[in-house]
C-alpha cells in the first residue's frame, strides 16, 4: 500500500535551520572527499602508467617499477636471500657489485 501524498509534496518535516546547516556541511564534505578521491586516483593512474622508467630515472624508481611488474621474481629473490643467510649474501654482493658497477660504467 502506498502512503497518501502530502499536499506540499514533501516527505517529512523540514529540517530546522541548525539541522540544515549540518546537512549542508555534510554535503560539502562529501563533495570534497569525492573530489580528493578522484584526484588521488588520477595521480595514481598517471604515476602507474606501467611504462618502464628511463635509464636516467633514479635507481629507487626503477626498483619500485620492477617490484610492481615482477612480484614473483622479487619474492623468489627474497626467499633465496633468507635461505642463504647473511654471510653468503655479503659474499655474493662482494662479488657481484664490482661486476655491476663495471657494466654500469659503460
Amino acid at each position: 500500500m502506498s502512503l497518501p501524498a502530502s499536499p506540499t509534496g514533501a516527505r517529512g518535516p523540514r529540517p530546522s535551520a541548525a539541522q540544515q546547516q549540518v546537512l549542508d556541511r555534510i554535503s560539502a564534505q562529501r563533495e570534497r572527499l569525492s573530489a580528493r578521491k578522484a584526484q588521488r586516483l588520477a595521480a595514481r593512474a598517471l604515476a602507474d602508467g606501467g611504462q618502464m622508467p628511463g635509464a636516467d630515472a633514479p635507481l629507487v624508481q626503477r626498483l619500485a617499477w620492477f617490484t610492481r611488474e615482477h612480484p614473483v621474481a622479487v619474492a623468489a629473490l627474497a626467499g633465496a636471500a633468507l635461505i642463504a643467510g647473511p654471510r653468503r649474501m655479503v659474499r655474493w654482493v662482494g662479488v657481484a657489485l664490482p661486476l655491476i658497477l663495471r657494466l654500469r660504467g659503460r
